[in-house]
């Protein structure tokens, strides 16, 4: 059951465009204490399904700079090879270290940006 539940939640945030996979990751070691390696390997095959029905969805309602994302995704490609070479050969506890980080450096952006946002709300409205 907790399997369809982490499925379910990362599936709804993933279509959001917010990261599914940032969560599915976190929830698999977390709650079905999974190492970190099988975790990520099992976010990237959770990820082609549902990046498959986001492409779709966002090409129907004409979102995406088809242009722009043949590019980002050949380059992608690239990083994807080689940061899975670093992470075949990183020792699992800092891998999660790493991951970790990168979740706070996610976490202060986003609170930043609302930071941000809020104060340009309310200044136009005091303008």
């Amino acid at each position: 059951m907790k399997e369809i539940i982490i499925g379910l939640v990362s599936g709804i945030v993933s279509g959001t465009g917010m990261g599914g996979g940032t969560i599915l990751i976190f929830l698999l070691t977390f709650i079905c204490g999974l190492e970190q390696h099988i975790a990520q390997a099992t976010n990237l095959i959770f990820f082609i399904p549902t990046s498959i029905v986001a492409i779709i969805v966002n090409i129907k309602n004409k979102n995406i700079d088809l242009k722009l994302s043949i590019i980002i995704s050949i380059f992608g490609i690239l990083g994807a090879i080689i940061g899975a070479n670093i992470s075949i050969h990183t020792d699992v506890h800092k891998l999660r270290i790493c991951f970790g980080i990168f979740l706070a450096i996610i976490a202060i952006h986003e609170i930043y940006t609302i930071i941000k946002e809020n104060k340009k709300t309310k200044k136009r409205q005091t303008n």
